[in-house]
């Protein structure tokens, strides 16, 4: 790409209608490499979000009133510290957790989920499906881990971890339980899965990257101990995310960063230094925290719940049938599934394609000239769920792809971004690519790339 200042037209003004909260960047066009602007279609939403204008404006707001957080006498750090903890209560009001439950702030969901790895008790046992995405699947070395296969249904996923436990060995338990697959956008039975966890002593921690921007979380209602998230996930992307729940094994673990902030009282004794730790919320939020980010987060949480859950979902839904639909009616397009029949799912869509201009499709190469030649936005790979995605790519002759392309809806995405994903999609099954593009060591490139990039890239 040139390095070029982009012009006024194009930006267009953030859109705003339908009784949906405005995002930020809806109205962006970007350039073609065959000439010309067109608008975003960005369908790339269960990567990350882009931010709601209200998180944009209450950002702004804050910014002159940024200042230390726990730290300073002056009047800014009191506001910016009552911000903050104002924050820490807008989150918890936004899981509906218990009055009681701890809120940690965290970088996104994966830190969250490492930060309870590294406070369960010693012998703990996890229980997690084999569909995770690998902050499920990561976070809990150390521990013993019973790795669950992929149930039949939904609706078998309580029985098979039912048996699981009840033949696990002694000790604390914990189960982890994924709100929606990123992969496929499928829900899986939170409440189900929680009521058979607790039915034999075990715990449960939700991850909710996908689910929290989509729907409404109920952490009292499902009996979820903890629940993990981030906020670049919905519409907050300013680095934070959060682990709320159960503050008994937070409390009595070791500091997850040993530093500013989750100390209480430190003390230089003969070799050795001597160190109180802090108690929760604090006690794990070592160092200066984010609080742009714990703002924005709690802010996004307010402006979604505030829409209306069932608007958002209307939204998602229509699209998503409009997406899946079209997908089934172009050759050689494999949509995945968890499981077979219909399921409640989220507006994420992974698919694989086989051909391409009567040459086997190179998934990566149609990303690029969906980018570059129609302004489209969405993902190839494994989606941070290696074995789930090679799982589900798998086919009957053994043939194992280790690449497939999502598309992912929310707030800002229209029909016509759809139906031009569609359109764009046929062509390049039909004849391939229109532009020429090369395979350097990083992926493909289209070969020249004229496209100018915005002032901003060096």
């Amino acid at each position: 790409m040139e390095r070029a200042v982009i012009p006024a037209a194009a930006t267009e003004p953030d859109h705003v209608g339908d009784g949906l909260p405005a995002v930020v960047g809806a109205g962006l066009r970007v350039p073609l490499v065959t000439g010309g602007w067109v608008p975003y279609a960005g369908l790339d939403h269960a990567a990350s979000t882009p931010s709601l204008v209200a998180v944009r404006d209450a950002v702004d707001a804050l910014l002159p009133w940024y200042s230390s957080v726990h730290r300073g006498a002056g009047f800014v750090s009191a506001v910016a510290t009552r911000v903050y903890e104002q924050a820490r209560q807008e989150v918890r009001r936004f899981t509906a957790a218990p009055p009681d439950a701890a809120v940690l702030f965290t970088r996104n969901t994966t830190d969250a989920l490492n930060l309870l790895g590294r406070a369960l008790p010693e012998k703990t046992t996890v229980f997690r499906f084999s569909t995770e995405h690998h902050a499920a699947l990561l976070a809990w070395r150390g521990h013993r881990v019973h790795r669950l296969a992929s149930p039949d249904s939904p609706a078998d996923a309580p029985a098979v971890l039912a048996k699981a436990l009840a033949d696990a060995p002694d000790g604390p338990k914990l189960v982890v339980i994924t709100g929606a697959s990123n992969v496929t956008g499928e829900l899986w039975p939170v409440a189900e899965l929680a009521e058979a966890a607790a039915a034999r002593g075990a715990r449960t921690v939700l991850d909710a990257a996908q689910l929290a921007g989509h729907r409404p979380l109920d952490l009292t209602g499902w009996g979820v101990d903890w629940v993990a998230l981030s906020g670049h996930k919905m519409y907050a992307p300013f680095g934070a995310g959060a682990l709320v729940g159960a503050a008994d094994w937070l409390a009595a673990a070791d500091p997850y960063l040993a530093g500013g902030g989750a100390t209480a009282a430190v003390a230089e004794q003969d070799d050795r230094t001597a160190v109180t730790w802090s108690g929760l919320p604090h006690r794990h939020e070592g160092g200066s925290p984010n609080l742009v980010g714990a703002h924005a987060m709690a802010v996004a949480g307010g402006a979604l719940a505030g829409a209306g859950w069932h608007t958002l979902i209307r939204h998602e839904e229509e699209l998503t049938a409009r997406l899946r639909e079209g997908l089934a009616a172009i050759p050689g397009v494999r949509v995945l599934n968890l499981w077979p029949g219909r399921h409640p799912r989220l507006g994420v869509v992974s698919f694989s394609v086989a051909r391409c201009g009567g040459e086997p499709a190179d998934q990566r190469l149609l990303a690029t000239a969906l980018s570059a030649e129609h302004g489209i936005g969405l993902r190839d790979g494994a989606f941070c769920a290696h074995p789930a995605v090679r799982a589900l790519l798998r086919d009957a002759d053994g043939h194992q792809p280790d690449r497939a392309l999502r598309a992912s809806v929310g707030l800002g995405t229209t029909a016509e971004h759809v139906d031009r994903l569609l359109t764009a999609l046929a062509d390049l099954v039909r004849t391939g690519p229109r532009w020429a593009y090369g395979h350097p060591e990083e992926g493909w490139r289209p070969v020249p790339d004229p496209r100018p990039a915005p002032g901003l890239v060096r």
